[in-house]
């Protein structure tokens, strides 16, 4: 890699343009990736696009009239100092504040580079083009940070912000629920069952580690179901693999929510913590099905209580007999 300061003028003109080219390229994908569920945000950086490609032009009319046809092919990850840049087919599923900080921070790059490089520059046509290009970056920062905001209506507005909590409860709050029903509900019957098993030895570490197995185990199990069901190419439900982690995390937290209690040595105290700490959980779980899945509220906690208890008390009788 080369330092910055080591550059000609001839290579950073070279760098300009790559850059712009580059940055071109991104706001194409950005508009691409939101044009779905985002179109007047994705218009907005259609515009940006057709902005950076008025700089490339600017850039090459001014390197051929200094220095010929040819450019030399000089890339960002060719020069120290330089940011790496996630790809954007690395981002998708897109959502908006991370596009939002992704555009600002590019305008930011930018325009610091420009700045930089006009103390390089001694033809003062070159210097005066930088110098311009500075100002314009330094103006879509403001634009890059309000971008999908400022300029659109409230109507248009509203369905964006809809349309991204639609892919927020697709890709974060449905794994994440299916894997709190499933660790809080499933292993009530292994956790309470072996407890009562017990209590006649006095002590709730079997229950503890029957808890602790069953919660690690449905995590794994739950994580892995969820990762491989799809790639979310088409449901848009988002990488795979983050489903699957939520997924996973939520399974084991549920779990180990209402074993944890058994860690105390006394059945009574222990059984009567768990006992709250599921009515909690339930609750929870009503909670976010009336909040993001628009369940009714009543019907919302009636079913996630009914389960509930049912699959609480097959682990008390089981564990009883």
């Amino acid at each position: 890699m080369r330092t910055f300061e080591s550059l000609t003028e001839q290579e950073i003109l070279a760098l300009a343009v790559s850059l712009e080219e580059e940055d071109e390229r991104i706001y194409a994908d950005f508009a691409e990736g939101l044009r779905q569920d985002f179109p007047a945000t994705a218009s907005m950086f259609d515009d940006m696009r057709h902005e950076e490609s008025g700089h490339r032009r600017r850039l090459i009319e001014l390197y051929q009239q200094k220095f010929g046809e040819h450019i030399p092919l000089i890339r960002r990850h060719d020069v120290k100092g330089f940011i790496n840049r996630k790809p954007v087919w690395l981002m998708k599923p897109l959502r908006l504040d991370a596009v939002r900080k992704q555009a600002a921070t590019l305008e930011v790059e930018t325009r610091r580079f420009y700045e930089k490089a006009v103390d390089r520059m001694q033809d003062a046509s070159i210097r005066q083009l930088l110098n311009d290009l500075a100002q314009e970056e330094r103006d879509h920062e403001n634009r890059a940070d309000e971008i999908g905001r400022s300029k659109l209506d409230a109507a248009t507005i509203q369905q964006e912000d809809d349309a991204n909590r639609r892919l927020f409860v697709l890709q974060i709050v449905q794994p994440g629920l299916a894997g709190l029903m499933d660790g809080s509900v499933s292993t009530l019957a292994p956790v309470f069952a072996a407890a009562f098993a017990t209590r006649a030895t006095g002590s709730t570490h079997t229950a503890f580690a029957v808890g602790l197995a069953a919660s690690i185990g449905a995590g794994i199990s739950m994580g892995f179901a969820e990762a491989l069901s799809d790639d979310g190419s088409l449901t848009g439900r988002g990488h795979p693999w983050v489903r699957g982690t939520v997924c996973g995390l939520m399974t084991a937290l549920g779990g180990i929510g209402h074993t944890l209690p058994f860690l105390i040595p006394n059945f009574k105290i222990a059984t009567s913590i768990a006992t709250v700490v599921v009515v909690v959980e339930l609750a929870l779980i009503a909670w976010i099905r009336h909040r993001f899945m628009d369940s009714p509220w009543f019907s919302a906690t009636m079913q996630v209580m009914l389960g509930g208890i049912l699959v609480f008390a097959a682990g008390v009788l089981i564990g009883s007999s």
